[in-house]
């Protein structure tokens, strides 16, 4: 809107803005008590205001917003650009390429399809730790990767020379949430537009829910379905209603030996129970400040644990110092703290609170250390006692183990050693929350020095391994000189990415795994990493634990969760004394002096020079060219999907389901883990048998991330997890339903196909939060592709809703107090669905006719979560792609 643009100079050089300052001026009187997160939203709509998709009745809704602090407006919001890892960036530009396919189906123009916003690809899901524990495992890895990656990157190539404003950020580089903190965002973007520079707040969407990372640089990001990243790289805004936003204030300082994990762990039981489901949390207080930018951004990064849309922290001097340290030009550095503080996104000490929706406060003194675990992020123990909780909670209650089964040895073939409950089979540094932080880091490495000068080691059943999240961390590793002594402990390099987090922890040795599956061993996994659930970190492995990385290091030396690694001996040293965490914990002074000694400016510099590359590997990858894929029907990485069978119909006015079957009935905490397919393809599942009618031998299956972009695979992965609990079969854990027709029971998969061939539509019933967890876009893809019209649940996550909405499928909900344990399903029933005004429209209510078995029927009214026109307009062109590609070619 030109009556708020002004101009700014810094050092000489001018930059247009759009003015916080002119728009109270014009009447927004309330602008100065928002959320420094809801000013970013603001200053988005004044620079997109155009009468029609933004408008200023738009901007008058958010500063009314300080008012009530909510609101039910909905507005556009144009993020700045998209970041994406490659396992959801692959089946993201498999669907771009696709679109080019379909415009030439429709007569358009495939140069049409185009991202007309930055997009960066970070290529960290696909390493797996096959090899670990010695000097070698890193290059094995990483030529493991390459040879059963080859036609993904082949892939990728050609997307990065085919496609305008697309770069690619080669393998072996570093975790995407790092590299986007340490190199990627710049704060304030810039953009020359008709002839000026235009000056205007970082912010982005990313295809992984834990892009909220960012916000710990003040940069507002958050993790949305591979579908809707790429409507708003296609220019479509991201339609969402004005949030309302949870103020955490911080005050006090963390006491010694207490680290940015135990506050995170800390943080994300607060908020869940709080609830922030949906919601913006900023944080702010006096306490914020003591805090350094990389425990800001492991605070924001675990967003998505504690439920919300994002964790933001606004900028100050310690964003300014990290863009320092991290490299980021003169210029750059400039403009930030001119553009903060000339817009009123500067914090200081003396200024008045914003105003918030609710406010929750820690103080930071109070802080203990601890691990979370078995099953979920925000499940927080302290480590005092945390063996306490394993041997009369977890063992028997948990899990349903006798309790006299605690202290069993089972023998492992060819091994002198004996395994027991609660062994610690996997120790692994690794993912984005930690590995970017390098307090956690250091400490962990000093840890395995005062180890390691005491003889100790890491238990023989121990799987360890170290993925930093960026070379820059290797760099102040070797340079300190604690590389050596992790390595002593097993810890070596193992590959740069997200590793045992993503369930690429790769399989555990032979004997233990045998070991482990003929006797029913519960073990035990602890890793530094953000997410735990069931099924997730290794087939092997029931019990997974979150904990800072030296507590890693400190759980692979005790070798068991049944020992309190906070009192309790935790091995002997090479005379015979008996060691304790305290003899081998660094102190806050230690970890700083190496902070501070070994950490600089010139490691970032050098790292991100020519960070776009690669390595000589990817370097000899060699791809295809042209403006069309051109699609090998032999590949099973790489495969047209079926979306756009139907692209020359028209969007629909009514939707309507009839007389279909349940597929699956499903409890409380469904998380996209649980639908989406994630980690080992076993040959037993529908996928395993499809690749080997193809000729792909087990060895050569990888995992389903890898083979996002093919939906054959996929969509035979959907819902076949390990630990998924359909309660149409009862007492049965994995993908399998009962078959209505003739009672069998058969994977879901197996199934909805049966179902599919005679014509029968299909629904998923579940309980509360359903589709928690990582923006997996498969989860509704899969869906989508086995048929499902509807799903009805207690509730949803945010992410899952958007993305069932942009694959065609309708998400529902329940009233209040209505489950499907109060209706009585069991499976057998027919379930009819109608809106009950006619035409669509958001918001709706449809009635549900279930007619059970004996002929009886129960009405029951839904709430349609369709929520906003934009999403209607999605729903009724049968997905968000359509929409994109009907209104180009228009």
């Amino acid at each position: 809107m030109s009556k708020v643009k002004k101009s700014l100079n810094v050092d000489g050089k001018n930059y247009a803005y759009y003015s916080i300052k002119e728009a109270k001026a014009l009447g927004l009187g309330n602008v100065d008590k928002l959320p420094k997160s809801l000013k970013v939203l603001l200053e988005n709509l004044l620079r997109n205001e155009n009468g029609t998709s933004v408008t200023w009745n738009d901007v008058e809704a958010l500063n009314k917003w300080a008012d009530s602090q909510k609101s039910d407006h909905e507005i556009a919001y144009h993020p700045a650009r998209v970041v994406m890892q490659d396992f959801t960036g692959v089946p993201a530009v498999v669907d771009l390429a696709a679109m080019r396919n379909a415009m030439n189906v429709l007569g358009g123009d495939p140069q049409k399809i185009n991202p007309l916003v930055p997009v960066d690809l970070v290529i960290d899901h696909s390493v797996q730790v096959e090899h670990f524990g010695t000097k070698e495992a890193f290059e094995q890895n990483v030529e493991l990767e390459y040879e059963r990656n080859a036609e993904r990157y082949n892939f990728l190539k050609w997307g990065q020379k085919a496609f305008n404003n697309f770069r690619v950020v080669p393998p072996g580089t570093g975790i995407i949430h790092q590299v986007n903190l340490e190199y990627l965002a710049d704060v304030v973007w810039t953009n020359d537009k008709d002839g000026e520079t235009v000056a205007y707040p970082d912010t982005c969407v990313g295809t992984d829910s834990h892009t909220t990372m960012i916000n710990g640089l003040a940069v507002l990001g958050w993790g949305v379905g591979g579908i809707e990243a790429e409507a708003a790289m296609l220019g479509q805004p991201v339609t969402m209603l004005i949030p309302e936003v949870v103020g955490f204030k911080l005050d006090g300082k963390l006491n010694e030996g207490v680290t940015a994990t135990d506050l995170v762990l800390n943080v994300v039981e607060a908020l869940r129970k709080h609830g922030v489901v949906g919601k913006f949390v900023e944080f702010y207080g006096p306490g914020m400040r003591d805090l350094s930018l990389a425990d800001r951004a492991t605070l924001a990064n675990m967003a998505p644990e504690y439920g919300a849309t994002c964790g933001f922290f606004p900028i100050d001097e310690k964003t300014i110092q990290y863009m320092k340290l991290s490299g980021r030009s003169d210029e750059t550095v400039a403009l930030v703290e001119s553009y903060a503080k000339e817009q009123g996104l500067w914090a200081h000490e003396g200024e008045a609170d914003p105003v918030f929706t609710s406010v929750v406060e820690l103080d930071l003194s109070t802080v203990t250390p601890c691990i979370s675990g078995p099953k979920r992020p925000q499940d927080k123990i302290v480590l005092d006692g945390a063996n306490t909780k394993f041997t009369e909670e977890i063992f028997p209650k948990t899990f349903g183990y006798n309790p006299s089964d605690l202290h069993k040895e089972f023998a492992v073939e060819g091994e002198d050693f004996k395994m027991k409950h609660g062994n610690v089979v996997v120790a692994a540094i690794t993912s984005c929350t930690n590995t970017s932080n390098p307090s956690v880091l250091v400490a962990a490495g000093l840890v395995a020095k005062k180890a390691a000068a005491l003889g100790l080691q890491s238990k023989p059943w121990v799987k360890t391994s170290l993925a930093p999240g960026s070379k820059v961390v290797t760099d102040y590793l070797i340079e300190s000189g604690l590389q050596e002594h992790l390595d002593t402990l097993g810890f070596n390099l193992v590959g740069y990415g997200c590793t045992t987090c993503i369930g690429n922890t790769g399989p555990l040795p032979a004997p233990i795994s045998k070991s482990i599956n003929d006797n029913d061993i519960l073990a035990t996994s602890v890793l530094s990493g953000n997410r735990n659930f069931e099924g997730r970190i290794s087939p092997d492995v029931k019990a997974n634990f979150l904990a800072s990385p030296p507590l890693v290091v400190a759980y692979a030396i005790a070798g068991n969760l049944n020992v309190n690694v906070a009192t309790d001996v935790l091995a002997k040293d090479k005379d015979g004394n008996d060691i304790y965490l305290k003899d081998i914990w660094p102190s806050n002074q230690e970890i700083e002096e190496v902070v501070l000694k070994h950490i600089t400016s010139e490691m970032y510099k050098s790292r991100y020079s020519n960070v776009f590359e690669g390595d000589e590997l990817w370097q000899k990858v060699q791809s295809p060219e042209g403006e069309l894929y051109d699609w090998d029907e032999k590949s099973t990485y790489i495969a047209n999907p079926t979306f756009f069978e139907n692209i020359k119909d028209g969007a629909i006015d009514t939707y309507e389901v009839k007389d279909a079957t349940i597929l699956a009935l499903l409890g409380d905490s469904v998380t996209t883990d649980h639908i989406s397919p994630a980690g080992v393809i076993k040959m037993d599942q529908p996928a395993g048998k499809w690749l080997a009618d193809r000729g792909v031998k087990q060895y050569d299956f990888n995992s389903y991330g890898s083979r996002r972009g093919n939906h054959h695979v996929m969509m035979r992965g959907t819902f076949a997890n390990i630990r998924i609990k359909n309660e149409l079969v009862p007492g049965v854990e994995g993908g399998y339903t009962k078959f209505l027709p003739t009672g069998e029971q058969m994977s879901i998969y197996d199934a909805a196909m049966k179902y599919k061939d005679a014509g029968t539509e299909l629904v998923i019933i579940a309980g509360k939060e359903y589709g928690t967890g990582s923006s997996r876009d498969w989860a509704a893809k899969g869906t989508n592709l086995q048929g499902v019209k509807a799903v009805v649940t207690e509730s949803f996550e945010r992410i899952h809703r958007s993305n069932l909405i942009g694959m065609g499928v309708l998400p529902l909900q329940f009233p209040q107090g209505v489950t499907r344990k109060t209706l009585g399903l069991d499976g057998s029933e027919k379930i009819s669905i109608k809106s009950l005004d006619g035409k669509l429209s958001p918001k709706q209510n449809f009635e549900m006719t279930i007619t059970k078995a004996d002929g009886s029927v129960e009405k029951v009214t839904l709430d349609s979560r369709v929520d906003t026109l934009d999403e209607l307009n999605y729903f009724k062109n049968g997905g968000i792609l359509q929409y994109v590609l009907r209104n180009l070619n228009s």
